[in-house]
């Protein structure tokens, strides 16, 4: 037992940082729990080993087709793989509901200037005050809807609904509305890839078309349509995603923000970096003119709280937090909860 013991703790101390901290990032307690396991050599309980020295007493040759093959090591999956499934062994097949973006409710959440404009310009009322304080809410979920497109293995269709509610709900003054809410279907070719660049690898490219619209009438209607390119890298624990887009274009009359593209630009980076359990992102988006420079930035935290809930903060600074805002520039900071985390 002693030889056993000194043997276990070689290995353990033989594990890299990064094969600890791989394991930590998975979210699902028994798959972390198998991680682990593999990464300090423990052992499999010595009952396994008996169950199968009887076995073979009455069955001297089992057939091929009785051994189980070993489910995956999740462990080796990172996270662009298990959000997009770009491995064999990440793979779960069509027609499953999964986490897209994150999904969080932020009960508090403070602005430093609230935009009254496009209401009482719609409303003609100069008294209209929307509360500094509001709440936000964040559903977002994908399909997998093909897997294997024109026969070949890396190439998986998906599409994706995400909804984000901004909620006066402590303005009593205005019936505590729901000041904005952006729905956003689109349809994505994930296509895997395997490169490397700059110390970086090569995971995925992207193709999509996103609709964004708010469902209000005329005065408050906001919406516009692109198609875009997203590529996805990755190092240890680290995930860069750059997607660059096209805005499909309207008619004049039909165009309700002609000028988003001023405010919005072209085009933003994601990045994303988990340590243990915590995740943190950071998501810029800038218009790229020397003159009438303008972008925002978002920045994301999550934690463990209990069991699979987590705490979530977020911050924005700039312009465009939600579609009616999108010429509009703001510091927010709210705080709160997340279920799923997502890109």
């Amino acid at each position: 037992m002693a030889l056993l013991g000194a043997g276990l703790s070689g290995h353990a101390q033989a594990a890299s940082i990064a094969e600890w901290e791989g394991c930590s990032s998975i979210p699902a307690d028994v798959d972390r729990l198998a991680c682990y396991d593999r990464v300090s050599g423990r052992a499999q309980p010595e009952a396994a080993p008996q169950a199968v020295k009887a076995e073979s007493v009455s069955s001297p040759v089992p057939s091929s087709d009785m051994v189980q093959a070993e489910p995956p090591d999740p462990g080796m999956l990172s996270t662009l793989s298990r959000h997009w499934e770009l491995d064999d062994e990440a793979k779960q097949g069509a027609f499953l509901f999964r986490p897209h973006r994150p999904n969080y409710l932020l009960p508090i959440k403070y602005s430093n200037s609230p935009n009254n404009t496009p209401f009482r310009d719609r409303f003609d009322q100069s008294d209209l005050g929307l509360d500094p304080v509001e709440a936000e809410l964040q559903l977002s979920f994908k399909i997998k809807g093909m897997e294997g497109m024109f026969g070949h293995d890396n190439a998986d269709l998906w599409f994706g609904y995400t909804i984000t509610s901004f909620w006066q709900a402590y303005n009593d003054t205005i019936s505590s509305p729901f000041r904005e809410t952006n729905y956003e279907p689109e349809m994505i070719l994930a296509y895997r890839t395997d490169y490397e660049i700059g110390g970086f690898r090569g995971r995925f490219i992207n193709l999509g078309m996103l609709h964004q619209s708010n469902g209000r009438s005329e005065g408050l209607s906001r919406s516009w349509n692109r198609v875009y390119a997203q590529f996805g890298f990755e190092r240890d624990n680290l995930a860069v995603m750059i997607r660059p887009w096209y805005r499909i274009p309207e008619s004049e009359e039909e165009d309700d923000n002609p000028d988003i593209e001023d405010y919005l630009g072209h085009g933003d980076l994601l990045a994303v970096y988990r340590k243990g359990r915590n995740a943190y992102s950071l998501l810029l988006r800038n218009n790229f003119k020397s003159t009438d420079n303008r972008g925002a930035v978002k920045l994301n935290w999550s934690f463990p709280l209990y069991g699979r809930l987590k705490g979530y903060v977020q911050y924005f600074n700039g312009y465009g937090e939600s579609l009616v805002d999108y010429n509009h520039s703001q510091q927010s900071f709210g705080f709160g909860v997340s279920l799923t985390e997502g890109m």
